[in-house]
């Protein structure tokens, strides 16, 4: 089975069910056909942007153009991780804690499977190096942010447990390993539900794509599940970081709870 070329024809099916979406939800009082209509329009935009931006470094397929749309990818992530947190510390604290272990993680992971498992020519290949960082980075960002957000709402509402085990003796990171590790849990449960879901309730997106594009369905569940094992790790890695420092960040050397440190999100 070869690609099928997409018309715009076919795209109208799409476009006819979000209006119909959108009448549906003004008929019934919803109050969601704005969203979605403005939601549609910026994927539009954004989604034939970043093609048209991709089929040119594809095509030039330069290691600086590779650089510059990966560091790209990174300082957007790093705001967005930073710009999630419900309570965030002050200064650009809050975009080094979430973003300095998001962008190493998948960095680390993205190289290792590019010069291991992957192997394009060359390793930096823009067709490679690009997507595989983008749904690194996407998936670590989720995982990063979930976990801080948990870390530091659960800190915040159980100070006076906290400050009575500092007070008691135990070190920063006694006092902190309980909000810490649920806090890694949350931020690791919607991988391990993907991971446990795909092939039998859900066909995960690389998969269907990869079956679309006419690959052998047993190699697409390989690079599906190599996919899996990377966002994982990366995940995995980026969150214990970002934990380490955001209770070294909300602590001082005296084993003292500094929660003057946070400050109130946006929303």
């Amino acid at each position: 089975m070869k690609p099928v070329a997409i018309s715009s024809g076919d795209l109208s099916i799409a476009a006819a069910l979000v209006l119909l979406s959108a009448l549906c939800s003004l008929l019934l009082s919803l109050r969601v056909h704005r969203a979605l209509l403005i939601a549609t329009a910026r994927m539009v935009v954004q989604l034939l942007l970043v093609g048209t931006v991709l089929r040119l470094v594809f095509r030039l397929s330069h290691p600086g153009l590779t650089l510059l749309v990966l560091a790209v990818m990174a300082a957007a992530t790093i705001h967005e991780v930073g710009a999630r947190q419900e309570r965030r510390l002050r200064g650009a604290w809050h975009y080094v804690t979430g973003g300095a272990p998001t962008v190493m993680s998948a960095l680390l992971i993205v190289v290792l499977a590019l010069t291991t498992a992957l192997r394009p020519s060359p390793w930096y290949d823009a067709r490679a190096a690009i997507p595989l960082t983008g749904i690194i980075l996407g998936n670590v960002m989720n995982a990063v942010s979930l976990a801080l957000n948990f870390f530091f709402s659960a800190a915040w509402r159980e100070r006076a447990a906290i400050e009575a085990r500092l007070a008691l003796g135990d070190g920063r990171r006694q006092a902190l390993q309980g909000v810490a590790a649920q806090a890694l849990r949350t931020a690791l449960i919607p991988t391990i539900n993907q991971m446990a879901a795909a092939g039998v309730i859900t066909m995960p997106g690389i998969m269907t794509g990869q079956l679309l594009a006419g690959m052998d369905p047993l190699v697409a569940a390989q690079y599906q599940i190599l996919l899996m094992g990377l966002m994982l790790g990366a995940s995995f890695l980026a969150a214990v970081g970002a934990l380490a420092l955001a209770g070294l960040r909300i602590t001082d050397q005296r084993d003292r709870l500094r929660l003057d440190r946070l400050r109130p999100g946006k929303g």
